[in-house]
């Protein structure tokens, strides 16, 4: 492998030990190359001003403004020196709006002679309010002198400003976007080694500057064009390298040899087929034919299925079992949570009736044993579960992660379906493939719909079927915003509206960000939720206890939560389900899988404690039957906040692929790339999933057709190079969780 020494370069080899140490640890840069790519966020123009009024809370910002007067004012205080503080207030201007910075103590001296009335400079600090007036305490800063449009004035000009436009880097506390504009100057020069990753064929066709050229532009841009261009470049690198890693992997999965499952005529899935009550939708049977073509060849199905929330998506799933099980192999449908797992053991054996009774009296000749496998299983239960599994006796297990365990052994593994495949790792994924003689096939499902640039980058390695159609019989569901604290009737309304369900015969789901029994104060909060409320979010065992014995007195109320013994979540379930209990007050263990179809309303608590396509799939728990469903969201957020805009945005829409445009586009990349699971950086910097579609798109045509061509990447070293940077331990895993 080529190496490239300028870029490869420790900092500390080249900005000294101590520089190096703040940007390792706090941005994540060990080399110059990670340096050259920490892009600017955004660009300032020299003699225009910050807009003040935008800034946004509690965040760390760096703004370009103008002094417009300083006070030093001196105060009694028993802890200064004979016994006088100072405290210096500097307010800054943009020309309309206003902040003050305050410096205190020793701190006062250099910035009461630096920050004189006119002076000009870049400060960087956290925004708070003190006395309804907007203020940096302590900012750090750094004095624009020098300007090309000041000639006359006194002081050193300073180098990395020369040009019109100043760059603001992403930065923190530790370490300002100027220290960062230094750094990068002193590492610019070494640039011109940079390898490309493009082809150069690629990067002609497309009118696209070289890299170097581009590295230069993006840190000391003259021009916006300047930065227009270095952006469209880099765009292209951070799409085409990533799917080339993609398109590798699709074409190494393609070597592989599986064994073809066809399923016999008159077998197991058409006595099946026979005996469904209803006619599958068009796209569960059109859906159903392109894993059944898939599962018809020599090489390992990789298909992603992603269908709203109720639009059959096991029962295309189980159909795509049967079919394996038909032709002589063996299913497993691997589950998050051992509430869904039991859930899905439960419907698909009551779907499939007596052909689920293999082996046992009154089974169906052409019937198959369907069990469970669970961590919390008795023992006597689980020697019998690995039993029929080692035996072949079992066609279909349905387990959590209990299934991927040295101990289980498959006869004969055709078929892997993962249920809500980004709570799984690429371990645990392969762990279970890894137990076919051969590799077998593979369904990956996920209910959270996923807009398509996403499932491009994140799923890439994956083909996609899509269910949009919901099953005939599904009602519609009302959502609507229940504002707590604004209107407290409101809130009394919604336990009526329970109430009112629950006389007419349904049931109530009622669902709380938390448990109950943790410490005070441990709920998340999700990045949205930028208000200053610091109450702790409301919890199952709590609200419970309130409801039953406040405004749903009389009624059925149960509790279920992810920390209950396995028998008693199951007891739970199973009494909701037989309609034993009005009102189940849960966790988000009811997120994905539970189908009770008389279950009409739901009451999320704390609602903006959730993200968008976590309060989707709750909702679809209800209007599963005949009877109309109503969900209520539940906030106490003021109506102008940005947790109250999304929670009106869930309740405006029914449409899953639009919800998921809106909560990616609210989200950092990186969250929706993976980054949360993997603890790297995301690999996206410039590239926008929503917005470049476009290059996305066209990256992947041109990535698999380039490894179609030349697998291994001959005479591209810089493409070769990128990948590896890429393709680092972590970086494996955030490609595959997604």
């Amino acid at each position: 492998m080529d190496l490239v020494p300028a870029l490869e370069r420790p900092l500390k080899n080249v900005l000294g030990a101590a520089t190096a140490k703040v940007m390792a640890e706090h941005l994540g840069l060990h080399t110059v190359g990670d340096l050259l790519h920490h892009y600017p966020r955004r660009y300032e123009e020299r003699g225009q001003l910050t807009h003040l009024a935008d800034l946004p809370m509690d965040e760390h910002v760096t703004v370009v403004a103008q002094v417009a007067d300083a006070r030093l004012h001196t105060f009694a205080s028993a802890r200064a020196p004979r016994g006088k503080g100072q405290r210096l207030e500097v307010t800054i201007t943009d020309g309309s709006g206003r902040v003050q910075l305050v410096f205190f103590g020793n701190g006062v001296h250099k910035p009461h002679k630096d920050l004189l009335p006119g002076t000009r400079a870049m400060f960087a600090g956290k925004v708070s309010v003190f006395n309804r007036r907007l203020q940096l305490a302590h900012p750090a800063y750094e004095l624009l002198r020098g300007d090309p449009d000041e000639p006359g004035e006194q002081g050193e000009a300073v180098e990395s400003w020369a040009g019109a436009l100043i760059p603001l880097y992403p930065a923190t506390a530790k370490l300002e976007s100027w220290k960062i504009g230094k750094a990068v100057q002193t590492v610019l020069p070494g640039v011109q080694e940079a390898l490309d990753p493009l082809p150069d064929t690629l990067r002609e066709g497309r009118g696209l500057v070289s890299l170097p050229e581009a590295l230069v532009k993006i840190h000391r841009p003259q021009t916006k064009a300047d930065v227009a261009d270095a952006r469209a470049r880099l765009k292209w690198d951070e799409a085409f390298v990533l799917q080339v890693a993609l398109a590798r992997r699709r074409h190494t999965d393609a070597q592989l040899p599986a064994v073809p499952r066809v399923p016999r005529p008159d077998g197991l899935l058409t006595a099946f087929d026979d005996r469904l009550p209803f006619t599958l939708t068009e796209g569960q049977q059109r859906v159903s034919r392109e894993i059944f073509d898939d599962l018809a060849t020599e090489h390992p199905m990789h298909r992603l299925l992603q269908g709203e929330v109720g639009s059959g998506k096991t029962m295309v799933a189980l159909r795509a079992m049967l079919a394996v099980v038909d032709a002589g192999g063996q299913a497993a449908l691997l589950a998050p949570t051992e509430v869904l797992a039991q859930q899905h053991h439960r419907s698909v054996t009551e779907m499939m009736g007596e052909l689920a009774e293999g082996g046992m009296l009154g089974g169906s000749e052409h019937a198959t044993k369907v069990v469970l496998l669970t961590g919390s299983m008795g023992a006597a239960a689980r020697r019998q579960a690995l039993l029929d599994l080692v035996t072949g006796e079992a066609g279909i297990v349905i387990g959590t992660h209990a299934l991927i365990e040295d101990k289980v052994q498959f006869h004969d593994l055709g078929l892997v379906v993962v249920d809500e495949q980004h709570r799984f790792g690429v371990e645990q994924r392969d762990a279970l493939r890894g137990k076919g003689k051969q590799p077998p096939h593979l369904l990956v499902m996920t209910a959270t719909p996923i807009p398509r640039t996403v499932a491009m980058t994140v799923f890439g390695d994956l083909e996609t079927s899509v269910l949009d159609q919901l099953p005939a019989g599904r009602s519609p569901i009302a959502s609507h915003v229940v504002p707590a604290a604004d209107k407290p009737h409101f809130l009394a309304r919604a336990w009526e509206r329970v109430r009112e369900e629950v006389a007419a015969g349904h049931q109530a789901y009622v669902v709380c960000p938390r448990i109950g029994d943790e410490e005070e104060g441990t709920g998340k909060r999700t990045p949205a939720q930028d208000d200053a409320e610091k109450r702790p979010p409301l919890a199952v065992l709590d609200v419970a206890d309130q409801l039953a014995k406040g405004p749903l007195q009389g009624l059925r109320v149960e509790v279920l939560h992810g920390r209950m013994a396995p028998d008693d979540k199951d007891a739970v379930m199973r009494r909701f389900a037989a309609g034993d209990a009005d009102v189940l007050v849960a966790t988000t263990v009811i997120e994905v899988g539970v189908n009770v179809p008389n279950a009409t309303a739901m009451v999320i608590m704390d609602a903006d404690r959730f993200g968008v396509s976590q309060l989707h799939q709750l909702r679809g728990r209800v209007g599963r039957g005949a009877a109309p469903g109503v969900c209520l969201l539940v906030t106490e957020m003021p109506e102008a906040s940005p947790a109250r805009q999304r929670l009106n945005a869930v309740a405006a829409t029914l449409d899953g692929f639009e919800l998921s445009r809106i909560d990616l586009e609210q989200r950092r990349e990186g969250d929706v790339l993976g980054q949360a699971q993997s603890g790297a950086r995301s690999s996206l910097r410039v590239l926008e999933v929503i917005e470049d579609e476009e290059i996305i798109a066209e990256a992947r045509q041109e990535a698999t057709a380039l490894v179609a061509a030349d697998p291994d990447l001959t005479g591209l070293p810089g493409l070769r190079t990128a990948l590896d940077a890429l393709l680092d331990e972590e970086r494996e895993q955030y490609l595959e969780k997604g």
